[in-house]
């Protein structure tokens, strides 16, 4: 009976990594760095959905910190990575 060397026994692990790298990591590497930039570009007047579900317009911006004007004349402050999504819809004129 024929011995496997020790680098055949190690090919099956080594091709496992690489599916793990390709299928799990690099994406989820992608999708931070995607998520990084939509939060570093917000901007007030966006419309902004939280992770939570909230909706709202972004009124201000800090370090940290995002006041979103969710119902005319009711405001919230969230932290910035409590933004989820950056809609692209326009904000309604208001009118009286």
């Amino acid at each position: 009976m024929e011995q496997n060397s020790p680098i055949m026994q190690l090919i099956p692990f080594i091709a496992v990594a690489a599916i793990f790298y390709f299928l799990l990591i690099r994406p989820q590497q992608k999708q931070v760095k995607e998520t990084k930039k939509m939060l570093e570009a917000l901007k007030p007047g966006d419309r902004v959905m939280t992770r939570g579900g909230m909706l709202g317009v972004i009124t201000a911006l800090k370090e940290e910190e995002v006041e979103l004007e969710i119902a005319k004349g009711v405001k919230a402050i969230f932290t910035r990575s409590a933004v989820g999504t950056v809609l692209n819809q326009p904000v309604p004129a208001q009118t009286k």
